[in-house]
C-alpha cells in the first residue's frame, strides 16, 4: 500500500471509529460525561511537566504566532480550570426545548440533541485540544481533532492526558481522537468527511485555512473569519476609562483575535484623549491618519491597515466626525467578530449596539473579554462570525441540534 493509500485507511478507521463512539455516547449519562472532563482536568495537572516538555520542543522551532504556542503551569493550570467548569456546566443533552399542541392535537416537543461527530481543524494553539475535547463531551459530541504541525508536540502530550482521563471515567476512547500525523494530507481528507462519519468542521487559525475549509469542505461548516476588531471612542467617553479599556483591548495579549486593530476616535475629543492613549499603549506601533498623525507622531496609515488583522503590537488609528462615520467605517472593514464603543451617552451606545451587526457588540468594556470563557461557556471552540448555526463563542449548546417528538396517541392524518 502507497503512503498516501495507508493514510485514506487509517483516517477511514478513525472516521470509523469515531461513528462507533458517537453511537455509544449518544447513551451515556451526563453524570458521567461530567466525569469524564473532571477527570481530564485532573490528568492535564499530573501531566503538566511532559506538556511543558513537548511544548519547549514546538516553541523551538516555532517562526511565528509563538505567543500563542507557549505555555507555562499557570497556562496548563488555566486549561485544566476550563474543564473544571465545563464538568460542572448544566448538561442540556435531552432537554425538553419547548412543547405544544397543534390543531391536530398532536403533542409535539423539541429535543436537544448531539450533532454526532465534530472535526476539528485548528493551528498554533494547544489550549484548543483540551478545551475542544472537553465541550464536545460535555454535549455528547465526539470529536476528532487535526492540531496544526507547528504544535503537534504539544497536542500529543495534552491528548494522551485527555485520554488518561477518558479512561478513568469508563469512557470510550474514540469520543476523542488526535490525528496521529502532521501531514497536510489528512486535512483533504477529513474536509471530505471520513465516508459519511464528520458532520460538521469546525476551522479555527488564520484566513488561509479558513479559507481553504470553507472552499473544498464536502461537510458542513462552522467557521470564522479573520478578528479585525474596532474600539470606538465616542466623544461623550469618560478619558481615564477609555484609557484603560483601548490600551487593554489591543495590549493585554496582541495575538488573540479578541484583540483591537483598529481605533476610532471622534475628533471632537481626539487633541486631547489620544495623545493619553498613545502613552498608555507603551510600545505598541500607531498608524494613523493625517489628522491623527498631526495630534500624534505616528506612522502614515495606508488603505490596506485598514483591513488587517495584526496580531501584533500594531495599531491603526483613525479620527471620525461621529457615531454615523464610525458605525459606517466598521461596516466597510469589519469581519463580524467583535466591536466595541467607550461612551457615556447611552443613546449613542444604543445606537451603536444596535446597528453594529457583529457576533459580539460591546459598550464600555475592552473587545479582549470576546472569550468563552468569560461568557461563562468554560472555554470555546472558537468565535463564529457566520450567522447560521451559532455565533460568537462556540460552547456546549452551541454544539447541539435537536429533533422533533411526536406523539399522536393513534391518530392518521385526514
Amino acid at each position: 500500500m502507497t503512503p498516501k493509500g495507508k493514510l485514506r485507511e487509517d483516517m477511514l478507521t478513525i472516521g470509523r471509529n469515531a461513528r462507533t463512539a458517537a453511537d455509544a455516547l449518544r447513551s451515556i449519562p451526563g453524570e458521567q460525561r461530567s466525569a469524564g472532563i473532571s477527570a481530564m482536568a485532573r490528568h492535564l495537572r499530573v501531566s503538566t511537566p511532559a506538556i511543558l516538555a513537548a511544548n519547549a520542543k514546538d516553541v523551538a522551532a516555532a517562526t511565528r504566532l509563538v505567543d500563542r504556542l507557549r505555555l507555562d503551569g499557570s497556562r496548563v493550570e488555566a486549561m485544566a480550570a476550563s474543564l473544571d467548569i465545563i464538568a460542572a456546566l448544566p448538561d442540556h443533552i435531552g432537554e425538553e426545548m419547548a412543547r405544544w399542541t397543534p390543531p391536530s392535537g398532536l403533542d409535539i416537543s423539541r429535543i436537544r440533541t448531539p450533532i454526532g461527530v465534530i472535526g476539528m481543524i485548528y493551528e498554533s494553539r494547544p489550549n484548543v485540544t483540551a478545551d475542544a475535547a472537553a465541550l464536545c463531551l460535555r454535549s455528547a459530541n465526539v470529536v476528532i481533532l487535526r492540531p496544526g504541525s507547528e504544535a503537534f508536540a504539544s497536542c500529543q502530550a495534552i491528548d494522551a492526558a485527555l485520554q488518561a482521563g477518558l479512561a478513568e471515567a469508563g469512557l470510550p476512547p474514540h469520543v476523542v481522537q488526535l490525528v496521529p500525523t502532521p501531514d497536510r494530507d489528512a486535512v483533504g481528507l477529513l474536509l471530505e468527511g471520513l465516508d459519511g462519519a464528520i458532520e460538521l468542521i469546525i476551522p479555527r487559525g488564520g484566513a488561509p485555512l479558513v479559507e481553504r475549509v470553507t472552499r473544498e469542505s464536502r461537510v458542513p461548516t462552522l467557521g470564522h473569519l479573520e478578528g479585525l476588531c474596532h474600539t470606538y471612542v465616542h466623544a461623550s467617553a469618560d478619558p481615564a476609562m477609555a484609557v484603560e479599556i483601548v490600551a487593554n483591548a489591543k495590549m493585554r495579549r496582541t495575538s488573540v483575535c479578541g484583540a483591537t486593530e483598529t481605533l476610532l476616535i471622534d475628533r471632537a475629543v481626539a487633541p486631547s484623549l489620544l495623545p493619553r492613549i498613545a502613552k498608555a499603549l507603551g510600545e505598541c506601533e500607531l498608524r494613523g491618519d493625517d489628522e491623527a498623525r498631526a495630534i500624534v507622531p505616528m506612522a502614515q496609515a495606508t488603505e490596506a491597515d485598514w483591513s488587517t488583522e495584526y496580531l501584533a503590537p500594531i495599531l491603526a488609528v483613525r479620527t471620525v466626525a461621529g457615531l454615523d462615520e464610525a458605525i459606517a467605517h466598521i461596516r466597510r472593514y469589519g469581519t463580524g467578530h467583535t466591536e466595541a464603543i467607550i461612551a457615556a451617552d447611552e443613546a449613542a451606545a444604543l445606537t451603536f449596539l444596535t446597528q453594529v451587526d457583529a457576533a459580539i457588540v460591546i459598550h464600555n468594556a475592552s473587545t479582549q473579554f470576546a472569550d468563552g470563557r468569560e461568557f461563562g461557556f468554560g472555554g470555546e471552540i472558537g468565535i463564529a462570525t457566520g450567522k447560521l448555526h451559532a455565533r460568537g463563542p462556540v460552547g456546549p449548546d452551541q454544539l447541539t441540534s435537536f429533533k422533533y417528538v411526536v406523539r399522536g396517541g393513534g391518530r392518521a392524518r385526514p
